[in-house]
């Protein structure tokens, strides 16, 4: 199983150990991209900060984060599992997690990244700023600068098994799981359900859905489970006690959808 996640914008501080080696990086196949995404954002932080804070998108209070752009070079680099401090790896708590669920986790998961492209959780990185919703001058949309490389090697990194697509919008734009790597392809929706007037409404969560997200990818690594197919999935995560309702897809070569229904959101 591989699941795909989004990054967050909240990042521990940089590491004290040694600085980044892009060549130690997985996913070698994205190199040539990474080296290029790397030298154009560190160019532009440390020549201009005027224009940095207008291509990133940044306020006057996240000014700061231009310096540290401009030195991702030489910044200490700390793996991606601990680089992450938004919801969703708060509530996945890899720190936490025992030593089955954690060597699982490492072989599991891949978080997509403006910069990077996308991380195993046990890669070194540095502190960055650098959303997938960027236009860099020089490469443009990073969105759609990435999809060609990711494109060569995603369907290797699936190896055969179950895509479990946990991303946003925005970093899904980097890669769309296409043929018979999306028909073993599941989405997840987090919906809240409550009692209106005594009839059931649902909404769908934001913010609370990162945090759900978070906790189904702990409860699948610390059951072990495997699921291969969709279908599977679907079966592994009502064992796990969620509320899960699937819709397949009308055709071959489309994603499966599947929504967790929750009743209380925190």
């Amino acid at each position: 199983m591989l699941v795909l996640l989004p990054p967050s914008e909240g990042k521990a501080p940089a590491g004290r150990g040694a600085p980044l080696k892009p060549e130690s990086l997985s996913l070698p196949g994205l190199a040539e991209a990474r080296a290029a995404v790397l030298d154009e954002l560190v160019e532009l932080c440390a020549a201009d900060e005027a224009k940095a804070q207008e291509v990133l998108g940044l306020s006057d209070g996240l000014r700061g984060e231009i310096a540290k752009n401009a030195e991702l070079r030489t910044a200490g680099a700390r793996p991606a599992g601990e680089l992450y401090t938004g919801v969703l790896y708060d509530a996945l708590g890899l720190a936490t997690l025992e030593a089955g669920a954690r060597r699982r986790a490492r072989e599991s998961l891949l978080v997509f990244s403006g910069l990077w492209g996308a991380l195993r959780i046990g890669d070194r990185v540095p502190p960055y700023r650098c959303s997938m919703g960027v236009r860099l001058p020089g490469l443009g949309a990073l969105g759609a600068y990435w999809r060609g490389p990711m494109a060569d090697v995603m369907p290797e990194a699936a190896d055969g098994g179950l895509v479990l697509d946990l991303r946003s919008s925005a970093y899904a734009a980097a890669w769309k799981p296409k043929g018979a790597v999306a028909d073993r392809t599941a989405t997840v929706r987090v919906l809240h359900a409550q009692m209106v007037d005594g009839v059931e409404k649902r909404s769908v969560v934001s913010h609370f859905n990162k945090a759900t997200k978070g906790r189904l990818v702990r409860s699948l690594l610390e059951a072990g489970a495997a699921p291969r197919t969709p279908e599977a999935l679907v079966e592994a995560l009502r064992d796990l006690g969620y509320t899960v309702e699937a819709e397949a897809p009308a055709r071959a070569g489309r994603a499966w959808g599947l929504d967790v229904v929750v009743t209380e959101i925190h």
